[in-house]
C-alpha cells in the first residue's frame, strides 16, 4: 500500500511544476490594464508599474495606443525624460523619478490605453488606461406648448429634453408625477440622439411622446440626467412642467362673486365655468319676470357679467350656455337665483315739521327691504342716539331742540346695507344771536372780515349798521351767517359794528367793540388772543337764556395788576420787618393781657389800597334772547379789589 502513495505524490508534484518550466515569455495571457479616472481638464498621473526585474525604470519609452496604433509619446532616458513631437509634445512631464507620467489638461480625446516599457529587450510592458469624465449641464427641457388633444390616435410630443457638454454619454430617464415612464406601445415613446461636439464633448437629446387622457392635464413632467465622475454616479433633474390637454366639455355651472349676502352698491360678477379645455364660448341669460323668458345679458370680453353698482333690479335667475366650437353642441348651466338685497328710500313724517315752544312732536320713520329692518334716530348736531325704533317722541320742546334728526333704517345681518333720511325740526321764535357784544384788537387803516350768526324760525335776514361789502351764507333751514368786509377808521372805532338780525317774531342785535392794540405792550402770545392774526369775530357756543359775554381784559390792565400785586407784598414785607423789630426791642406788648391796636396815619390809610383785575376769560359765551336786557351770567364776579385798609 505505501508504494502507489508515493507514485501519486510524484506525479502530483510534477504536475505542479511543469507550467513555471515550460512557460515561454510572451505566450502567457496579457493581464489587464491599470485603470485612471479623471475628470476633463484635470492632470493624469500615469504610474509605470514594471518592476526592478522587468526593466530599468531610467531608461523607458512610453507609448499612447489608438485604435491598435502604438506611437511613441516620450522617452526617459538615465532619468531625464523628452517628449516626442505630436499632440502631447506640451502636456507631459516626469515626476516621481521617473516611476510617473503626468498628462495635463486631460480632454476626452485622451481616453486611451498607455504603456510603458523597459530597456531590455523583450522586456514586459506595462499597460494604463485612461479613462475621462465630465458633468453635463444642468438639463434644459421644453414642453409642447401647442397641448395636446386627448383624442389623438398616436402618441404626441410632450417635451425635449437637452443635456449639454458631458462625457460619455449620460443616460435620460424621464417622469411623470415622480413615476419614471418607459416604453409603452401605443402609449409611451422616448426618443434619444447625440451629438459629438468638436471638443470630444456630447450633447443629449430625448423627447417624450404620449398619449394623455384628460386626467393628465395637471401632470408634471420632467426629465433626470445620469452620468458618472471619479467620484461615483451622479444624477441632475429638470424643472418640472405641464403641457396643456385639450379635452371636449362635459358640464357648465354659473359662479358669482362675491360668495355670501349681496348688497345694492357692492360689484357683482356673475361668470360661466366649463371643465373643457379649451373653455367653450360662453354667454349669459336672465329670466324675464314678467314674461318668463331669458333675455341675453351682455358681458365683457371674457364672458363675465359685471353688475356694478348692484341694484335689486338684477335679482332674478340667470342661466348660462356654453357653445363647444369644435363640436358646435351647446351646454346649458342648472339656473341659479340671485338675489341683491336692498333698502328703500327712507320716509320721515311728517316731512317739515314746524313747532312752538312746549308743544310736542312724533317722528315716524319706513322702509322697506328685502330683510328684517332695524331702526334708529339719531341727533344730527352730536350724533347721539336719541331712539331704537321707527318713532320719536318730542316732548315740551325748547329753542335747542331745533335742528336736524336722521332716521337710520339698517339690516343687522348685512354689513353697511343702511339707508337714512334727513328731517330739520323748526321751533318758532325770534332771532338767536352766537353773541351779544364782542371786542376785536384791530389796528387802524386795516380791512376787517367780521361775521355775525344767527338762528330762528322763520330763519333771520342779518343787517349792518355800516357800509361794506356783506354776503350771507344759509347753514341749515334756521341758521344764517353773514360776513361784512370794512376798513377800520376812526369813526369805526368811535361808533363800533352792530349786526342786526330780524324776522317776522322779532330781531336782536350784537355789538363788536373795535380796539386799537398797542403792539409795544404785548406779549409774543398776545396775537392770537387779540385776534391779530385773524379779524374773524364769531364763536360757536350758544344758549337760549338770556346772557352777555364778558369783556376781555384789555392788555395794559394785565400789566396794572402785576405793578400793584408786586407793590403790596413789598409794603407787606417792610410792614413785616418793622413788626419784629419792634417785637425784639420790647416795645410790642404781645402775649401780655392787655392789647394794643397798631393804626396807622390817617394820612397813610388810602396808600395800602390795591386792585386787582381778574383776568381770566369766561369758559363759556352766552347767548341773549332779543327781548332782555344786559344781564350778566351768573358766577361773574367782575373786578376784584384787596383792600388793605382794615
Amino acid at each position: 500500500m505505501g508504494l502507489p502513495r508515493l507514485v501519486c505524490a510524484f506525479l502530483l508534484a510534477a504536475c505542479c511544476c511543469c507550467p513555471r518550466v515550460a512557460g515561454v515569455p510572451g505566450e502567457a495571457e496579457q493581464p489587464a490594464p491599470e485603470l485612471v479616472e479623471v475628470e476633463v481638464g484635470s492632470t493624469a498621473l500615469l504610474k509605470c508599474g514594471l518592476s526592478q526585474s522587468q526593466g530599468d525604470l531610467s531608461h523607458v519609452d512610453w507609448f499612447s495606443v489608438h485604435k491598435e496604433k502604438r506611437t511613441l509619446i516620450f522617452r526617459v532616458r538615465q532619468g531625464q525624460g523628452q517628449s516626442e513631437r505630436g499632440e502631447y509634445e506640451q502636456r507631459l512631464s516626469l515626476q516621481d523619478r521617473g516611476a510617473t507620467l503626468a498628462l495635463t489638461q486631460v480632454t476626452p480625446h485622451d481616453e486611451r490605453i498607455f504603456l510603458c516599457q523597459g530597456k531590455r529587450p523583450r522586456s514586459q510592458e506595462y499597460r494604463i488606461q485612461l479613462r475621462v469624465y465630465k458633468a453635463p449641464e444642468e438639463p434644459n427641457i421644453q414642453v409642447n406648448a401647442l397641448g395636446i388633444p386627448v383624442n389623438s390616435k398616436e402618441p404626441e410630443e410632450v417635451a425635449t429634453c437637452v443635456g449639454r457638454n458631458g462625457y460619455p454619454i449620460p443616460q435620460v430617464i424621464w417622469y411623470k408625477n415622480g413615476r419614471p415612464l418607459k416604453e409603452e406601445k401605443n402609449r409611451v415613446h422616448i426618443q434619444s440622439s447625440q451629438t459629438v461636439e468638436s471638443s470630444g464633448l456630447y450633447t443629449l437629446q430625448s423627447i417624450l411622446k404620449a398619449q394623455l387622457v384628460k386626467e393628465d392635464k395637471d401632470a408634471q413632467f420632467y426629465c433626470e440626467l445620469n452620468y458618472r465622475l471619479p467620484s461615483g454616479n451622479h444624477m441632475k433633474e429638470s424643472r418640472e412642467v405641464t403641457v396643456p390637454v385639450f379635452y371636449p366639455t362635459e358640464k357648465v355651472w354659473l359662479e358669482v362673486e362675491p360668495v355670501g349676502m349681496l348688497k345694492e352698491g357692492d360689484r357683482v360678477e356673475i361668470r360661466c365655468l366649463a371643465d373643457g379645455n379649451p373653455p367653450p364660448h360662453f354667454s349669459i341669460s336672465k329670466q324675464n319676470p314678467s314674461t318668463r323668458e331669458a333675455e341675453e345679458e351682455t358681458t365683457n370680453d371674457n364672458g363675465v357679467l359685471v353688475l356694478e353698482p348692484a341694484r335689486k333690479e338684477h335679482s332674478g335667475l340667470y342661466e348660462c350656455q356654453g357653445l363647444d366650437l369644435d363640436t358646435m353642441i351647446s351646454l346649458p348651466s342648472e339656473p341659479q337665483e340671485l338675489l341683491v338685497n336692498y333698502v328703500s328710500d327712507v320716509r320721515v313724517s311728517p316731512a317739515a315739521p314746524e313747532r312752538q315752544e312746549g308743544s310736542s312732536l312724533t317722528l315716524t320713520c319706513e322702509a322697506e327691504s328685502s330683510q328684517d329692518l332695524e331702526f334708529q334716530w339719531l341727533r344730527e348736531e352730536t350724533g347721539q342716539v336719541l331712539e331704537r325704533g321707527p318713532v320719536l317722541q318730542l316732548h315740551d320742546l325748547k329753542r335747542e331742540a331745533g335742528g336736524g334728526y336722521r332716521c337710520v333704517a339698517s339690516v343687522p345681518s348685512i354689513s353697511g346695507l343702511n339707508r337714512t333720511q334727513l328731517v330739520n325740526v323748526a321751533i318758532f321764535g325770534p332771532p338767536w344771536m352766537a353773541f351779544k357784544e364782542r371786542k376785536v384788537w384791530v389796528k387802524e387803516n386795516m380791512v376787517l372780515n367780521l361775521s355775525c350768526e344767527a338762528s330762528g324760525h322763520p330763519r333771520p335776514t342779518i343787517s349792518w349798521n355800516v357800509n361794506g361789502t356783506a354776503s350771507e351764507h344759509h347753514q341749515d333751514p334756521q341758521r344764517v351767517l353773514s360776513t361784512l368786509n370794512v376798513l377800520v377808521t376812526p369813526e369805526l372805532l368811535e361808533t363800533g359794528v352792530e349786526c342786526t338780525a330780524s324776522n317776522d317774531l322779532g330781531k336782536n342785535t350784537s355789538v363788536l367793540f373795535l380796539e386799537l392794540v398797542n403792539l409795544t405792550t404785548l406779549t409774543p402770545d398776545s396775537n392770537t388772543t387779540t385776534g391779530l392774526s385773524t379779524s374773524t369775530a364769531s364763536p360757536h357756543t350758544r344758549a337760549n337764556s338770556t346772557s352777555t359775554e364778558r369783556k376781555l381784559p384789555e392788555p395794559e390792565s394785565q400789566g396794572v395788576v402785576i405793578v400793584a400785586v408786586i407793590v403790596c407784598i413789598l409794603v407787606l414785607a417792610v410792614l413785616g420787618a418793622v413788626l419784629y423789630f419792634l417785637y425784639k426791642k420790647g416795645k410790642l406788648p404781645c402775649g401780655r393781657s392787655g392789647k394794643q391796636e397798631i393804626t396807622l396815619p390817617p394820612s397813610r390809610k388810602s396808600e395800602f389800597v390795591v386792585e386787582v383785575k381778574s383776568d381770566k376769560l369766561p369758559e363759556e359765551m352766552g347767548l341773549l334772547q332779543g327781548s332782555s336786557g344786559d344781564k350778566r351770567a351768573p358766577g361773574d364776579q367782575g373786578e376784584k379789589y384787596i383792600d388793605l385798609r382794615h
